[in-house]
């Protein structure tokens, strides 16, 4: 059993949203825009993998534990060329501002809607520059997400300190 990107979304999504009405997997599908079979398969493998109990919710101290060790070796971000996108990571609320200010251009996911032109990063699962159009909170998690993924050290221990207390780990 290998996990796949879309295990990480779910559980996220699950970590944040506790109260997803029943059944699970239509909600999920819908709010992830994935198809309710992929949300099953996410579930079981993060189940398995220890990100979920066996009552589909969140285990947050596994859920950090690979997040802050692990998740920057299995799903490295592709960066590329300058491109339109939305902004994540550092470029990104919540640490926007909190790190000063760079000449660097932020990061973003590739989006033709976007509005902030930056270097192309690709986002953890490739539905998530739609989904995060009606869902902050996830928005902000991913962001954060991404700035544990490919940012220095500072960056991702603030990333981390947010996460903590958002998903109450």
């Amino acid at each position: 059993m290998a996990l796949r990107p879309q295990d990480l979304l779910v559980s996220l999504k699950l970590a944040i949203t506790p109260a997803l009405p029943r059944p699970l997997y239509p909600a999920l599908a819908s709010a992830l825009q994935l198809s309710p079979s992929e949300v099953h398969g996410a579930v079981r493998r993060a189940t398995e993998a220890g990100l979920l109990d066996q009552e589909q919710k969140p285990n947050l101290a596994s859920l950090m534990e690979f997040i802050v060790h692990g998740v920057k070796y299995v799903w490295a971000p592709k960066r590329g060329r300058m491109t339109r996108g939305i902004p994540t990571a550092h470029g990104a609320p919540p640490l926007i501002g909190e790190l000063g200010t760079t000449s660097d251009p932020v990061p973003v996911w590739p989006e033709p809607s976007g509005t902030v032109r930056g270097e192309s990063f690709e986002p953890l699962y490739r539905s998530v520059p739609r989904i995060i159009a009606t869902d902050q909170s996830l928005y902000e998690v991913l962001c954060l997400l991404d700035a544990i993924r490919a940012g220095r050290a500072r960056e991702r221990s603030l990333a981390e300190q947010h996460l903590r207390r958002i998903l109450g780990a």
